[in-house]
């Protein structure tokens, strides 16, 4: 019989995992893009709505709405990257800031607008309810779904990187945009469509989230802190360094949470100072 500890890490893996197909989209555009997007988990709760909406409304099975709320989460962003952010690709720091933290507020209120200010639930399907028993660990079927579809984006996020010809052309325009464009590499492209793949995931990370953690227009402001510290810990630009960070603040805020009630979710914040006081540039990062 295993102690109740595994439970508590179990549920804390469960919740990385969550954190990281949140985060890895805004590890692509802010390390690779250099692009400061704190609008990053609007386009989360994008994807948390599209499935909202097809499930609650016109009765669609919960995963078939998966590859829909990244599909629609990536064309909105198309739209976005077109219209505002590629205006800033160049800019300072702080305009960014300012036009992605605007948009997240714009967001939230267009949320609340069009779906209220209380929580969606939504219905899933039989086979993800209930939990297994495993050693005396009762395992919920729908974090062990998290789990695995997680461990699929990893892969091919990371497949797709570093072992395609999109990925040595992302790369590529990132170094050195005047050379990767005189090799015939069309970086504008290359840029929208690395953005519609990260906000995609980020869809997806909503749509996955609403059963773990729910969904309200406070999402975007609420998991960008998360979202956030998973990237700087993890450091900019790295995939592995962003799965690591993701564990070690899901096992740490479910740990803190059921050790250490009275600190609360501060934990991850000690977590966070500790790496960082280590490793100022984050666990992977290269700057």
């Amino acid at each position: 019989m295993l102690p109740p500890i595994f439970g508590v890490l179990f549920d804390g893996i469960a919740y990385g995992m969550l954190l990281f197909v949140l985060s890895v989209g805004l590890s692509v555009t802010l390390g690779l893009m250099n692009f400061v997007n704190l609008a990053h988990c609007a386009f989360a709760m994008v994807g948390g709505y599209v499935t909202v909406t097809l499930v609650n409304t016109y009765n669609w099975p919960f995963i078939a709405t998966l590859p829909v709320a990244f599909i629609v989460t990536a064309l909105i962003s198309v739209v976005f990257e077109r219209v505002f952010y590629r205006r800033l690709y160049r800019a300072s720091d702080l305009d960014q800031v300012l036009l992605t933290i605007g948009l997240a507020f714009v967001s939230v209120a267009v949320a609340a607008y069009f779906f209220g200010t209380l929580q969606q639930p939504i219905p899933t399907p039989a086979f993800l309810r209930g939990s297994q028993q495993v050693l005396g660990l009762g395992l919920g079927n729908y974090r062990i779904f998290l789990i695995v579809t997680a461990l699929i984006v990893t892969v091919l996020v990371v497949a797709g990187l570093e072992y395609t010809r999109f990925g040595a052309m992302v790369r590529a325009a990132v170094d050195n945009q005047r050379m990767a464009s005189g090799l015939g590499i069309n970086v504008d492209a290359t840029f929208a469509i690395t953005f519609a793949i990260g906000s995609g995931l980020a869809g997806l990370g909503g749509a996955l989230a609403i059963e773990i953690v729910g969904l309200d227009p406070s999402f975007s402001f609420t998991y960008l802190v998360y979202v956030l510290i998973v990237v700087a810990v993890g450091g900019l630009g790295s995939i592995a360094g962003s799965f690591i960070a993701a564990m070690l603040i899901g096992i740490s805020d479910i740990a803190g949470k059921y050790y250490f009630p009275e600190l609360g979710a501060f934990l991850i914040y000690l977590v966070m100072i500790a790496v960082l006081l280590w490793k100022p540039s984050g666990l992977f990062g290269k700057r």
